[in-house]
């Protein structure tokens, strides 16, 4: 059976977080005069990802809620005992700087206009529609998706496969007429390949760069590969880099 949709993560897939949030937090310890506590700008933002991984992973074992995690990703940082409306003043303070810097990656919209007519397109991410709704809108490519799913809303997160199956059912399709592309090796890439979809794993290259690739998920380094990975007829596509 072909595939005939093509479900997306956003963080670090279309969207580059990871610039975006290095960014945006250098300006932010910056205003908010709190580089002297460290030895480098790097230092305090490799503690800030540290902490906001453990805290995601919290939020992802339903041990907190979306707001919650946020709040005490601030807490956790600062060290403070801080109401919710302190640490909710403080990362909304954060947020402008890190939108600011919020933008595609390059082979984003080639991808998505070489795919445009063969495949269906949804998003299923570890965030809130909320979030991820505003930012999809922000960049221009909102429209491009016809389901919109997170796991705030959905109550279960990615890896658990059921996450992966309710888009399917939203899509109306079985899990193996649908792929997904993620760029986290164990949350997309295993995950999706465990609950029958294809999986594509984006390897950028950097984040993920000492993890062991996982067995069952297709491993490019750029969405130009995919169309060649979903059997699409296109101009616009690439050899796999990995072998």
């Amino acid at each position: 059976m072909s595939i005939l949709a093509v479900v997306w993560d956003v963080d670090d897939t279309l969207f580059d977080y990871t610039a975006a949030d290095r960014a945006g937090m250098r300006v932010h310890l910056t205003a908010e005069g709190l580089l002297d506590s460290y030895d480098s700008v790097e230092q305090a933002i490799a503690r800030w990802r540290q902490i906001t991984d453990r805290q995601w992973a919290r939020f992802s074992a339903g041990e907190t809620s979306f707001e919650g995690q946020r709040r005490d990703r601030v807490r956790v940082f600062l060290g403070k005992e801080l109401t919710d409306d302190e640490a909710d003043a403080w990362f909304s303070r954060y947020l402008r700087h890190y939108e600011t810097a919020w933008s595609l990656f390059p082979d984003v919209l080639p991808a998505l206009d070489a795919l445009a007519a063969s495949h269906r397109h949804a998003v299923l991410s570890n965030s809130s529609i909320h979030v991820q709704d505003r930012k999809l809108r922000a960049l221009g490519v909102h429209d491009r998706f016809e389901v919109i799913l997170c796991a705030a809303e959905l109550g279960v997160s990615k890896p658990e496969a059921a996450a992966f199956l309710a888009v399917c059912d939203a899509l109306e399709l079985a899990p193996h007429q649908v792929a997904y592309v993620g760029d986290h090796p164990e949350i997309d890439g295993r995950g999706a390949a465990d609950a029958g979809l294809l999986s594509v794993w984006i390897d950028r290259g950097d984040v993920y760069a000492t993890v062991e690739p996982p067995v069952g998920p297709r491993r490019i380094a750029s969405l130009a590969e995919l169309p060649a990975i979903l059997g699409t007829d296109t101009r616009f596509g690439a050899p796999s880099t990995f072998r």
